[in-house]
């Protein structure tokens, strides 16, 4: 099947399942980590969930914390509202966690280098929260796995290699190897440890195989990837090497190999792409799937379905990048490197159907999978996660999933690492909100899309949207059906300058006048991008371009216009923060007549910060009133003021930009956003930044997603109901 058939069917697959409305998974909440720490302690340290599991009640998850150097609990027996239960100092680093039983098993590093690697396995009851017992490793250990009936515990022992020695490459020493050791009703048997070894086993580096990720399946059988070896071992419950392959590799098609970090074209193709497996999970006992990472010298951007012997079954190629293209999810800052970077997976059934879960690293998502026939996966769902997701705990018994996302952006003042969880219901998917649905353009390519800002509401009940700054070589306008949820970009239309795609662009806002558009852009004079505006056809030909007067420029700062409305025949541009001459806490509302290139402004009072600064982010007219959104730029639970105000149209009265009795315009609270960017289970994203409002009051609000560089990749895109 190729590239584009398989992206048709996950579209098919997507959009059948939203329409049916019948069982989907949704987010129903997040829980940051750093809410573990105990009282007094110093929150602002890095934390980081990597790998999760569950209790066999399903009332707790518990995962591995490398940055803190713990095991977390967290209490999910109501799932909607995760408590704290605390963490587990573990004394060095942990790697990964297990439950089996009453017990928790977590791998724990505590090497002193890496040629002298060491750790251990850590028994915890989770009655007591209290260390039971500690095994020696001999080597540094990776990933962990339980046989289903508990008996015994797999554990890859990376004895990983120095990335800043040889280029980063293997082989290293020492080597590492596959431990194995029994489970009995005491815990762990340490006297029953043993070991398999690895070495010889892989046409690449041979001599020093890095085991990365272990599962074990019903027969107790354990699946070992050694993703820089670009390998994989089947062992048997005795400790036997059974099967013994090279991950090979996949000719990419249709993928963005540009690290230009501002247009997404997958037009290019990477033929014998390395796979590098990361994550490996069993789907039944005769079959497992990879998600291939990369490291070294490849990932191929996806997953892979295998038989136990060695051969392919099935292979995504581009179909899992492409999926996340079409809803927003794409991290174009990756193009050059390992794309969309697949690295967790699970498997588990619901509703009687088996699948499996195919996180993204760096698209912040992960894709729903019916493997009822492991030889012809279908993608049924997408859904957002956090930054990083790592991991997957599947709570079969309570119709359950938790990810464990592991970037924590604290030290950029970005949001906190975070637990997420959902639930399998009988209700329509929640997200995405706003997709491609797998639209192409005129040379066929696929549509991609990101960091969408400013909107507006054309006469026939469809929106149009701009990309900003992030997309600089692709400045695009999308024309967006609402009709249907999700709603759907039908058109992708290039803004360009004498036959070219503009460059020098930062489109914030964007109006309708009569078969026009008007664009306000925001200038960056570090960029070269000015302070204007912009007349644009409906093909995207710029007609017309005005650079803002010396009056304005005079005082300008880096934060400009940030939207633009039409009332009559005069254009408002609302300016995101202060200027120079502004008073504090107070921006200008710009007006420009195009019939007689008058300028002039009033000013609005926004709100006091208490953390970070407010701004303006969006500007619109319906009926009397001018609507605009106010935002603070504070994230999760430090956000504050995400709200839409409106303002009489009367008082929009320009004054003229060099005169001292510039009028303050008045202002009323429409809507607090707030709980409106908590509904569908996340955290409070921080970039409100489009409104858009058709004839009949209707009103649509989204979020930019910053091009997915140090963002979930999350946008948000609904409907508030009339605004009157």
């Amino acid at each position: 099947m190729t590239t584009r058939l398989l992206c048709l069917t996950s579209v098919l697959a997507l959009t059948a399942g939203s329409a049916m409305a019948e069982m989907n998974f949704n987010r129903i909440a997040s829980f940051a980590t750093w809410h573990n720490m105990a009282e007094g302690e110093d929150a602002a340290r890095e934390t980081s969930p990597e790998i999760i599991v569950a209790t066999q009640d399903g009332n707790t998850l518990v995962y591995s914390d490398s940055p803190l150097g713990v095991i977390g609990l967290v209490d999910i027996t109501d799932p909607a509202s995760p408590r704290p239960l605390g963490n587990i100092d573990m004394q060095g680093e942990p790697t990964s966690v297990v439950v089996a039983g009453e017990r928790a098993y977590a791998a724990v590093n505590t090497s002193g280098s890496y040629t002298d690697p060491s750790g251990k396995l850590v028994t915890i009851d989770l009655g007591s929260k209290e260390i039971v017992a500690e095994c020696d490793l001999g080597g540094q250990p990776d990933s962990i796995a339980a046989a289903k009936d508990g008996s015994f515990i797999a554990i890859a022992i990376e004895n990983e290699r120095d990335e800043d020695l040889g280029d980063g490459r293997v082989g290293q020493m020492p080597a590492g190897w596959l431990s194995m050791l029994d489970v009995t009703d005491a815990g762990a048997a340490c006297d029953s440890l043993r070991r398999v070894e690895m070495t010889g086993l892989a046409e690449i580096a041979p001599e020093d195989p890095e085991p990365e990720y272990v599962d074990i399946n019903g027969l107790g059988e354990t699946v070992v990837t050694l993703q820089e070896n670009n390998h994989i071992v089947v062992v048997s419950k005795d400790g036997e090497v059974t099967a013994s392959f090279s991950a090979g590799a996949v000719d990419l098609t249709e993928v963005d190999l540009e690290d230009d970090r501002a247009a997404i074209r997958p037009a290019s193709e990477q033929p014998g792409r390395l796979r590098e497996p990361d994550t490996v999970k069993w789907l039944d006992d005769d079959h497992f799937a990879t998600a291939n990472e990369g490291d070294m010298d490849g990932g191929s951007r996806g997953w892979t379905v295998w038989n136990k012997d060695g051969s392919v079954v099935w292979e995504s190629n581009s179909s899992f990048e492409h999926a996340l293209i079409s809803i927003g999810h794409y991290p174009d800052k990756r193009s050059d490197a390992k794309g969309v970077e697949p690295e967790s997976l699970a498997q588990g059934t619901f509703g009687g159907t088996p699948m499996a879960f195919v996180g993204s690293e760096r698209g912040g998502a992960f894709g729903v999978y019916d493997v009822t026939d492991p030889a012809n996966p279908v993608l049924t769902q997408l859904l957002p996660s956090g930054i990083g997701p790592e991991s997957f705990a599947v709570i079969e018994s309570r119709n359950l999933i938790a990810s464990a996302n592991e970037t924590d952006l604290i030290e950029d003042g970005g949001v906190r690492a975070h637990v997420m969880v959902y639930e399998y219901q009988d209700a329509p998917a929640a997200y995405p909100q706003l997709t491609a649905a797998g639209l192409r353009d005129a040379d066929g390519v696929l549509v991609g899309w990101g960091a969408i800002s400013g909107q507006v509401a054309a006469e026939d009940g469809t929106l149009y949207a701009v990309s900003d700054s992030f997309y600089g070589k692709q400045p695009t306008i999308f024309r967006i059906d609402v009709s249907e949820a999700p709603a759907k970009i039908v058109e992708a239309i290039r803004v360009t300058r004498d036959g070219a795609p503009a460059g020098n662009m930062d489109m914030e806002g964007i109006t309708l006048d009569g078969d026009a558009f008007w664009v306000a852009n925001e200038g960056n004079a570090e960029k070269g991008i000015p302070h204007a505006i912009y007349k644009v056809a409906m093909d995207g030909t710029i007609l017309e371009e005005v650079a803002i007067p010396e009056a304005l420029a005079a005082n300008e700062t880096r934060f400009g216009f940030e939207g633009i409305a039409r009332i009559g025949d005069t254009l408002w541009m609302a300016v995101q923060r202060e200027w120079k001459d502004d008073p504090e806490n107070t921006v200008k509302l710009v007006a420009y007549t195009p019939a007689t290139g008058e300028w002039g402004a009033v000013r609005y009072e926004k709100a006091q910060p208490e953390t970070g600064w407010t701004g303006l982010s969006e500007i619109t007219a319906h009926g009397d009133y001018v609507y605009v959104v106010e935002r603070d730029n504070q994230i999760g639970e430090n956000a504050v003021t995400k709200k839409i105000y409106r303002i009489p149209a009367s008082d929009m009265v320009p004054a003229p930009l060099d005169g001292d009795d510039m009028p303050m315009v008045s202002k009323e609270e429409v809507r607090d956003l707030l709980s409106d960017l908590t509904a569908t289970g996340g955290f409070v994203l921080d970039k409100v930044e489009g409104l858009a409002i058709a004839a009949d009051g209707t009103a649509w609000v989204s979020t930019d997603n910053d091009g997915v560089d140090d963002h979930s990749g999350e946008t948000m895109f609904f409907s508030i109901g009339r605004i009157e």
